[in-house]
């Protein structure tokens, strides 16, 4: 399962409503080889879920995983800071065993 916090809910929310992007609409959240850690996050809007996606709803936020990046998300929790060390969305990954810097990217 992926959750999202009340303050991730909040910006989701927020983005939706400024780009006009329909209600319906999933957050794609997903895994690819890349960054200083080995692997990176990827999020994005998508109007509808693919046929093997795994969906989760956390506080009304839909949420399309793949099987692959699923492996590597279980668990993890969507966050969002707007303070001034950071501001943007992040993932509090239990399966992460080590990340980098910026906290976009990670390895097992």
């Amino acid at each position: 399962m992926i959750k999202v916090s009340e303050e991730a809910k909040e910006e989701v929310l927020r983005l939706m409503a400024e780009d006009k992007i329909p209600q319906n609409a999933v957050i794609r959240v997903g895994v690819e080889g890349g960054g200083c850690s080995g692997l990176t996050y990827q999020m994005n809007f998508e109007s509808e879920s693919k046929v093997d996606d795994k969906i989760f709803e956390d506080q009304g936020i839909k949420i399309a995983v793949d099987k692959k990046s699923f492996l590597y998300l279980a668990g993890t929790v969507l966050e969002y800071s707007g303070g001034l060390n950071g501001k943007g969305f992040a993932f509090n990954n239990p399966n992460a065993s080590r990340t980098c810097g910026c906290g976009e990217s990670f390895s097992i």
